[in-house]
């Protein structure tokens, strides 16, 4: 039986334990004791510990995604393009090593020849549908189609069986021939442009981060570090210019984000290469700011 004010000591004790855990947390963070340069490793706890939030954080998100069909030789064939132009500078591949900046980047990205051997295919394709927050690893949502994103697990499942003359033959631009997986076309050179479709708001909220605005621009609803490059967008829905020269309509907001330098070639802002659909969804979203 407890000694009466027992209690008492023990909430006083983990009330003493929480705000002395605070203080360190605090002091790690605002004394800038823990490292961030990449020249430095994560330790080993550290990095298990993110490693470990990270898979579980994929397998929760991606458990109810349906994976196509992904033995098609087409598919596969195109997949090793997207894998050729988008993955090979971080990841590596067989007999092909990391560019620089994988190569310097912690945590370090790994190459992907045992990725078959560690997630499922749907938790691949939400992987790179989705990227991975504070790791370098970029979403692709906005930059590559849907038969694509489903074309790199495709061929991430092929991978572990390639040598590195496969993978090379797999990969070549401009092959003498088309035998297994030759003739890989160009990642995102689908043929014909998928119709647009009336902007999506919650749709632009995702796009215009992920057309990196916020590098610039204050954006209401945009995580950002304030920065000072570009005039805040809070409002820009009320206003009835877009950048002092066109009407503020949904179309010329669209043209704007497009076809920036033909709007006006004096402009320090850059074009983006944001897709006709994108463009509508983030004018959609920019509309609300008012």
């Amino acid at each position: 039986m407890l000694p009466m004010g027992a209690p008492k000591t023990v909430l006083l004790t983990v009330a003493a334990l929480g705000l002395a855990g605070a203080a360190a947390g605090a002091l790690v963070v605002y004394g800038g004791l823990y490292n961030v340069a990449a020249t430095v490793q994560h330790t080993q706890p550290v990095h298990s510990l993110l490693e470990t939030a990270m898979h579980q954080s994929v397998k929760l998100r991606a458990r109810n995604i349906e994976p196509p069909r992904l033995d098609d030789e087409r598919l596969v064939m195109r997949g090793a393009a997207c894998f050729r132009d988008k993955c090979v500078q971080c990841h590596g591949a067989p007999g092909v090593a990391q560019g620089d900046i994988g190569k310097s980047m912690q945590p370090l990205p790994g190459p992907l020849v045992d990725a078959r051997h560690h997630w499922k295919p749907r938790e691949l394709y939400w992987i790179t549908r989705h990227g991975i927050k504070m790791s370098g690893m970029p979403a692709w949502e906005h930059r590559m189609s849907e038969e694509d994103l489903w074309a790199v697990v495709a061929f991430l499942a092929r991978l572990p069986d390639l040598t590195p003359q496969q993978y090379a033959e797999a990969t070549r631009t401009e092959p003498p021939g088309v035998q297994g997986l030759l003739a890989a076309p160009a990642c995102g050179a689908a043929s014909g442009a998928a119709p647009a479709h009336p902007g999506d708001v919650r749709r632009g909220a995702r796009a215009i981060f992920q057309y990196a605005c916020n590098a610039c621009h204050t954006i209401p609803g945009v995580t950002s570090s304030s920065p000072n490059v570009g005039p805040p967008l809070e409002g820009i829905g009320g206003r009835s210019l877009i950048a002092g020269k066109l009407a503020n309509t949904p179309d010329n907001m669209v043209r704007w984000l497009r076809h920036t330098h033909e709007v006006d070639r004096l402009t320090a802002m850059p074009e983006m290469g944001v897709t006709e659909q994108d463009a509508r969804d983030i004018a959609a979203y920019l509309a609300t700011l008012r």
